[in-house]
């Protein structure tokens, strides 16, 4: 079996593991990165709506799509 290297967050998030979090503070570091990646998400879909030239029109059009 071959092996590769690690990641650049695979190895910050080995970093991490070794450390004993609370349930809470566990809790509250999923929060962050659910919201870090929320964040990127919505970054990429506003870049994509600009680039598209959408509008709130597009959208009422979409959901009244059959």
């Amino acid at each position: 079996m071959l092996s590769q290297p690690l990641s650049n967050v695979q190895e910050e998030l080995l970093k991490l593991y070794s450390t004993n979090l609370s349930p809470n503070e566990l809790e509250e570091l999923k929060t962050v990165l659910g919201r870090y990646y929320a964040h990127k998400a919505a970054k990429e879909a506003d870049k994509i709506w600009d680039d598209k030239k959408y509008s709130n029109e597009t959208m009422d059009e979409w959901l009244n799509e059959e």
